[in-house]
């Protein structure tokens, strides 16, 4: 089950990468990411980072290896709360 939600994030976030410029045009631009990444282009470059944002999640999903990327993502933080 996990193979098939992954493969439908992953789908996603390429069509938010592929298709920036259909999601401008029908759901318009966002003001913070106008503000926050540039003036003109900031709302085609936030899109694309959310669609890479998916793909990354979707792959880490289908490959089954969200626990073992939770674990090294949090690795600095949790390696002091083990007790020896």
């Amino acid at each position: 089950m996990s193979i098939l939600i992954g493969i439908v994030i992953t789908a996603v976030g390429a069509l938010l990468v592929i298709y920036t410029e259909w999601f401008i045009n029908n759901f318009g631009r966002i003001a913070w990411f106008e503000e926050k990444l540039g003036a003109d282009g900031g709302s085609r470059l936030g899109y694309k980072l959310v669609g890479a944002a998916f793909l990354f999640i979707g792959i880490i999903t289908m490959t089954g290896g969200g626990p073992n990327f939770i674990e090294w993502l949090l690795s600095p933080l949790l390696k002091y709360n083990q007790v020896k």
